[in-house]
């Protein structure tokens, strides 16, 4: 067995443990007897379900949070897989499987990391959480833990393929409704079909120009879903019909503006248009009620932030060549940056695009390099 074989026999165990939000509990457990086995000074489950565990420096100190959630998105029926999504088999040199690079192999990362770091050397403490439920509402679970450990600075471990990222696009959920008048469908010039006035709402929706950041990218305005009511609709046209919109937001969107620039476009005047953002209501496998709006900020950090830099020289100690750059998908982040306004910077294995994937997987170089940036990041924060 190398110094490297326990790291990948745990990211392992957690990709072949299920854990869609909400189911989350396996593996939290999993995780919380790994921090004790490690020697965490403490690691325990909060009142929402996420695994926290505590490293102690020498010195007292500012405490650094690497946070990373657990819960996974599902198996699309009908999509197949060349390897089981829950073998966490290795062919060649990665690991394959469900959670794999969104974010398992980064969970391992993040506590073996912590656990390795020579705490004689460091002033401060490290905290580790495996928040839930993120792939629901992100930053929701994070906030309990925020609340209890009290961070200056968090690393996100979402994947930036080993780059540094000092900032990353919000989200918003938006629900657009239109309301008819209901007739039998052999007679339906006698009622007001609402298919009809989405349809025309989508269609000015679409070419609809959006902003843009160099950093951050553009606010992309993707329609998700469309359908009415009632459904199905037997001999009868609908009385309702739903849009929902993803609307990736850059810095300092307002909802009001954001719900304005749909609105108020000149083809949907006389339209009648409901137009909301949508709220979040999740129950986790505690039991816990998670509740927020799903207007997620964006957020960045300057280049030249103490904190930037700090873990910059951290990741190039350890031997990393980072670049520095964004996240152009939503993030725990959204809450950490974007509304408790801690510095916050990601890093982790993987690409973004190798997220929510069939056959998704893991660069073993990948998954230790990692552990290495965070110690780096680690020792560069909390120095004595």
């Amino acid at each position: 067995m190398t110094s490297e074989q326990p790291i990948v026999d745990f990211a392992q165990e957690l990709i072949k443990q299920p854990s869609i939000s909400g189911e989350e509990g396996p593996v939290v457990r999993r995780i919380v007897s790994e921090m004790q086995k490690l020697g965490f000074d403490r690691a325990w489950i909060d009142e929402v379900g996420n695994a926290v565990g505590v490293i102690n420096g020498a010195e007292q100190g500012p405490t650094l949070l690497l946070d990373g959630h657990c819960d996974t998105v599902g198996i699309a029926p009908g999509v197949p897989w060349r390897h089981d999504p829950f073998s966490a088999t290795i062919i060649g040199n990665a690991i394959y499987g469900r959670g794999a690079a969104d974010m398992k192999g980064a969970l391992a990362a993040m506590i073996y990391a912590a656990a390795q770091v020579d705490r004689r050397q460091l002033k401060g403490r490290v905290v580790v959480s495996a928040t839930v439920m993120e792939e629901k509402l992100e930053g929701a679970a994070l906030r309990t833990v925020m609340e209890v450990v009290n961070p200056k600075y968090v690393v996100i471990g979402e994947a930036t393929d080993l780059n540094l990222n000092r900032g990353g696009r919000g989200r918003a959920e938006i629900h657009l409704e239109t309301i008819g008048r209901p007739a039998h469908s052999s007679s339906p010039h006698l009622g007001h079909n609402p298919i009809h006035d989405m349809m025309k709402i989508v269609n000015a929706i679409e070419p609809m120009p959006t902003k843009s950041d160099p950093l951050l990218g553009p606010a992309i305005m993707a329609l998700t879903d469309i359908i009415s009511e009632p459904y199905p609709a037997y001999s009868v046209t609908p009385s309702r019909c739903r849009a929902t919109y993803d609307r990736r937001l850059l810095l300092d969107e307002s909802p009001e503006q954001v719900l304005a620039s749909i609105t108020n476009l000149q083809e949907l005047k006389g339209t009648n248009l409901r137009a909301q953002i949508a709220e979040g209501e999740h129950t986790t496998y505690t039991g816990a009620l998670l509740k927020g709006t799903k207007f997620l900020l964006a957020w960045m950090l300057p280049e030249n932030h103490d904190f930037v830099q700090a873990c910059f020289y951290g990741l190039t100690k350890a031997g990393l060549q980072p670049t520095i750059g964004a996240y152009r998908y939503c993030t725990n982040a959204a809450y950490t940056a974007g509304i408790a306004k801690i510095p916050t910077v990601g890093f982790g294995p993987g690409r973004e695009e190798d997220a929510h994937i069939v056959d998704e997987q893991l660069e073993l170089g990948a998954l230790f390099a990692a552990e290495r940036g965070y110690r780096g990041i680690v020792n560069s924060v909390l120095r004595a």
